[in-house]
């Protein structure tokens, strides 16, 4: 449980709903999303990059903090997520635009 709220955000463990292939999605998501800034995970915080479910349940990333302002001085606006899962894998991809 401990690990869970160190990485998620509780919006996203509540999307989530407790399947553990959804969240490692979030993660692979998160990771992608770091990598699309150009720092890693290391310059931003886990928290700080949310993957949430839209409206038709796609994936959506919402920045926050240090993410949101690098995003912001990048001019990168519009993000696309996709992610897939099975119970033994996750991968995802992240692509910005102004």
């Amino acid at each position: 449980d401990r690990f869970f709220h160190r990485f998620f955000t509780e919006q996203e463990l509540i999307d989530a709903n407790g399947r553990t292939p959804a969240l490692a999605a979030r993660f692979a998501a998160k990771e992608a999303a770091a990598k699309a800034l150009g720092t890693g995970i290391g310059d931003v915080e886990w928290k700080e990059i949310e993957i949430l479910r839209g409206p038709r349940g796609e994936p959506t990333l919402h920045l926050l903090g240090k993410a949101l302002a690098l995003a912001q001085s990048l001019g990168w606006r519009e993000w696309s997520v996709s992610m897939s899962h099975t119970h033994e894998h996750a991968i995802a991809v992240v692509a910005a635009r102004d």
